[in-house]
């Protein structure tokens, strides 16, 4: 991958795997030459990452199995027509044993009466902490 590509990754994908790295990169170069638009590039690239890894902690790691992190990223298209939140890269449609073993890992209290729902909430809660602390 080319040196200006690797610069223009963002720090949470810098801390994160070099497919990882490589699939927004690639994405967002590529998008970039069909659509001449930077942001749309951008979301491109954010879409590909999110269909195969999801945000734990501070940095990206490779989901159990490909597909929709959320039900914004299932329906696709301009977030300008499509104004649903998303799990900001929490893989929401993971199984809750899953979700509930992150949360174990992430050391959340509380987890074992928490809904699927609400799982998410505190492991996007916790994913907005941690990189918070890592841009320190």
């Amino acid at each position: 991958m080319a040196q200006q590509a690797r610069d223009d990754v963002p720090a949470t994908l810098q801390r994160s795997d070099r497919k990882a790295q490589d699939t927004y990169a690639e994405t967002r170069a590529s998008a970039e030459a069909e659509y001449h638009d930077a942001g749309r590039a951008a979301r491109t690239a954010w879409a590909a990452v999110k269909r195969t890894y999801e945000k734990v902690g501070d940095r990206w790691k490779r989901k159990p199995s490909s597909g929709p992190s959320d039900d914004h990223a299932a329906r696709g298209g301009d977030p300008a027509r499509n104004p649903a939140p998303t799990a900001g890269g929490i893989d929401a449609h993971a199984t809750k044993a899953h979700l509930l073993e992150l949360a174990k890992t992430a050391g959340i209290s509380g987890r074992s009466s928490m809904t699927k729902v609400e799982l998410v909430e505190a492991l996007r809660a916790d994913a907005d902490r941690a990189t918070a602390e890592a841009r320190r």
